[in-house]
């Protein structure tokens, strides 16, 4: 009997330690390794996808996507719509404090507005201008704990632009930020965290602000409760891939964002654990609808039929995510599988409409990178099932500036090349839907498309947004300007003492919420 009660209460004991490292822990370190520095530490102005990623712990916008997707709150706790679409009014977070201490009002997130919208490389301000449709007439302060945006016209695209992190259109800063002679000096901001140091080209290190108000709403994304456990997030810049290994697997690092999916079982066998989710990068073949060759639809359907979508995302993602040919990506709300709707493998279906065509074995060139090594592996791919049905495809290997200026002067036939994630359905469209004659880098001029994507945005019920962004997805089907492959996994290498961390769809590292075990 006293042996069975011993084996009881080492059990016991076994499981309280098990639920205490499952519980978060305040203090610590948490490392993360960053491939390249930041740029800088003025939020929106002077960034690239790393700064972003620190500065998101510093800075807070009104809003912020949850993982789903839908847009929740941030620095803003609530806000109400009126005016048929063309107001709304945000309330700050009760008890919102700047990392100097100084209560934060409805007049700083105005300054912060004003002095981004006055800066001429601020790039994200045609996104509010009335270029793309959307354009905010005025910002304005009811009282301290209340701003307001007017816009020219009802834009379902507002919430997720003001919400779109690597424009910190409504990131909130103190005007103490600025030296006295308005020069920048240092971010304080809202967050979870403030900026203690920035070594340049070793690390940014991130202290815990102990006075942060974290909303009620939990956690999602970048919106909701934003609650720090660590004490310190240090950001250690190393470039080079097998160094970040070693240092995940020696535990000088906690988390390695990014994994290429071929390093995953190197990293399990070195220890560490990796996490997963679907990812918003679109992998694409950009097809040139101008071309004299490409120009008749038969041809891009043939295109179409000849690549094993299937196969490729497989071969690239190592089974993490499956094909895609929609700009609606798998873990948007409005996906569902007849956005999967794609002219099917089928080489015989392809050389037929070659014949139909009239295609007479013109070259057809598919430019790309080794920069990007999905980019490069996908043309290689892709030119071999083109070949198979009877095209001459022909790879050109450019570096990786050569191909982006043609891609912006619309100078190739095909190009392998990738989009960076948008959070809406509407603003991958609307980066690809144009005039070529204004902007080369258009991809699908067709004014039924554009209408479609202007009914996509003008009104925020779901259901009609989901209608028309179905008609696109069918129209490109029909006309293919553009090839899906498949949405890159986000990939991150976690180290066995890092704890309550997860990706999501926007691979981007959130550190809050995490913890670091002893």
């Amino acid at each position: 009997m006293k042996a069975m009660f011993g084996g009881l209460a080492l059990a016991l004991v076994l499981a309280a330690g098990a639920a205490a490292q499952d519980a978060p822990r305040d203090g610590g370190t948490i490392t993360v390794a960053l491939t390249a520095d930041i740029r800088s530490t003025d939020p929106g102005i002077n960034r690239d996808g790393n700064t972003d990623t620190v500065m998101q712990h510093v800075i807070e916008s009104l809003v912020g996507y949850r993982e789903d997707l839908t847009v929740g709150p941030a620095l803003a706790e609530s806000w109400t719509v009126s005016d048929g679409g063309r107001t709304y009014d945000f309330k700050i977070r009760q008890g919102a404090l700047f990392h100097n201490g100084k209560p934060v009002t409805s007049a700083e997130v105005k300054w912060s507005w004003d002095r981004r919208w006055a800066t001429e490389s601020w790039t994200c301000r045609p996104l509010f201008d009335g270029s793309g449709g959307l354009k905010v007439e005025a910002v304005e302060t009811p009282d301290p704990q209340t701003v307001r945006f007017r816009l020219a016209a009802p834009n379902a695209l507002f919430l997720a632009q003001l919400a779109n992190f690597q424009c910190f259109a409504s990131g909130t800063i103190s005007p103490d930020s600025l030296n006295p002679d308005g020069s920048w000096n240092t971010p304080i901001g809202t967050g979870p965290y403030r900026l203690s140091s920035w070594k340049r080209g070793e690390a940014v290190v991130l202290e815990r602000f102990a006075d942060y108000k974290p909303l009620s709403e939990p956690g999602s994304g970048y919106a909701g409760a934003r609650i720090a456990h660590a004490d310190t997030i240090r950001f250690q810049i190393v470039p080079d891939p097998s160094t970040a290994e070693a240092a995940l697997a020696t535990g000088q690092v906690d988390l390695l964002p990014s994994l290429a999916p071929a390093k995953i079982d190197q990293v399990k066998a070195n220890g560490g654990t990796v996490e997963t989710a679907q990812g918003l990068g679109w992998s694409v073949i950009l097809v040139q609808t101008a071309d004299p060759v490409l120009s008749d639809p038969r041809i891009r359907r043939a295109i179409a039929h000849a690549i094993d979508l299937k196969q490729i995302a497989q071969a690239r993602t190592y089974g993490l995510t499956e094909a895609n040919p929609s700009a609606v990506a798998r873990s948007s709300t409005f996906f569902d599988d007849g956005f999967l709707d794609w002219p099917a493998y089928d080489p015989a279906k392809a050389q037929a409409l070659l014949q139909e065509a009239g295609y007479k074995g013109q070259p057809i060139t598919i430019q790309t990178n080794k920069r990007y090594d999905g980019m490069y592996d996908n043309a290689v791919l892709v030119q071999a099932m083109l070949a198979a049905a009877g095209i001459d495809a022909r790879l050109e290997v450019l570096d990786w500036a050569t191909q982006l200026d043609n891609y912006i002067a619309g100078k190739f036939q095909l190009q392998s090349f990738a989009f960076s994630a948008r959070l809406d359905p509407s603003l991958l469209y609307g980066i690809l839907i144009g005039r070529k004659s204004e902007n080369p880098a258009e991809q699908w001029d067709d004014p039924k498309a554009a209408e479609l994507l202007a009914r996509s945005v003008e009104t925020e019920d779901a259901a009609a947004r989901k209608d028309a962004l179905k008609q696109l997805h069918a129209l490109a089907a029909e006309q293919v300007p553009i090839i899906g492959l498949y949405y890159d996994p986000a990939v991150d290498a976690v180290g066995p003492k890092l704890k309550g961390y997860r990706p999501w769809a926007a691979d981007k590292p959130r550190l809050w919420g995490a913890w670091k075990a002893e």
